[in-house]
């Protein structure tokens, strides 16, 4: 199968793009390609299409969220979500939080699926893990550190939580003026993907108490890597958390437009049991692409 992406730019290392370099590598694997210069068989488009195709192709949305902060023009943001959307053949959610919500604002699609994000776990396996040998346990967290993803409550969390001698590294640009002076809080900056591999590795726990985030990549790569995950009740983030994840429970969303960046105070002690399982291997995600590419395409053509 000849396979065009769309809206990706392979040379980003944001969430979406990541991913897309995953999704290049193992289809690669599987013997698909991804020539430009010859006829696709299929067009994923990442969130929104940059271009009009012939009726004959199917073209699937890949849509990782919308907008719906209530500071933002939502509405005016979301509009070319939307009519890619309406004009795809297909839609994959990356969460079933990322879907209801999705249903909510959009209305329903005839053609979708499920498919959450998943790890390289080839490149995790050859990874390895930093020196802790000073350390009892070593905590880690990593984003692109906005007020939502609540990164004073993960500080917090650790520090009611952690042993004397256990280490947390937060990966990912803080400012200085934000940053928590403790003795067992290490601010690493912007790392590599090859060495947030080897810190996951490398880390007992992941804390990602981020409010309504819909399937971050970051838990998927942890959790791969080992790592027990910690995070909030609220989005898609326990969906691909695993059976054993510490869930902290927060009041449900009703979908209705939001201030995102002024997210609620959080209870540590409203602990609840996570009842998700998902595949985070890549090798699985791949043959849920696949399978649904094929699939709408055969609706197509008949």
């Amino acid at each position: 199968m000849n396979i065009h992406l769309d809206n990706v730019n392979l040379n980003s290392q944001s969430g979406p793009n990541s991913f897309a370099s995953k999704l290049v590598k193992y289809m690669f694997q599987r013997g698909h390609s991804f020539d430009y210069k010859s006829y696709p068989d299929v067009v994923l488009s990442f969130i929104e299409s940059t271009r009009r195709y012939p009726k004959n192709i199917p073209v699937i949305q890949r849509l990782d969220g919308i907008y719906f902060n209530m500071t933002q023009d939502f509405n005016n943001l979301n509009k070319n979500i939307r009519r890619t959307y309406e004009q795809s053949d297909g839609v994959i959610f990356q969460s079933e939080f990322n879907k209801n919500l999705t249903f909510k604002y959009f209305g329903e699609h005839e053609n979708y699926n499920i498919i959450h994000n998943g790890a390289d776990v080839d490149s995790i396996s050859e990874s390895k893990p930093l020196d802790k040998t000073k350390f009892n346990k070593v905590w880690c967290c990593a984003s692109s550190w906005r007020p939502h993803k609540r990164l004073d409550d993960n500080i917090r969390y650790f520090l009611e939580h952690s042993n004397i001698d256990d280490f947390m590294v937060v990966a990912g640009s803080v400012p200085t003026k934000n940053q928590v002076n403790h003795d067992r809080v290490k601010y690493a900056g912007n790392v590599s993907p090859s060495d947030l591999l080897r810190l996951y590795k490398t880390s007992d726990y992941f804390i990602h108490l981020a409010w309504l985030d819909h399937c971050p990549n970051v838990v998927v790569d942890a959790r791969a890597s080992g790592c027990k995950i910690i995070c909030s009740s609220t989005g898609g983030t326990k969906e691909i958390a695993g059976p054993d994840a510490i869930v902290i429970e927060e009041e449900e969303w009703n979908f209705s437009p939001v201030e995102l960046y002024n997210p609620p105070k959080m209870d540590f002690s409203k602990k609840i049991s996570n009842s998700y399982e998902s595949a985070f291997d890549m090798n699985e995600v791949i043959k849920q692409y696949e399978n649904f590419f094929i699939n709408t395409k055969r609706k197509l053509d008949t």
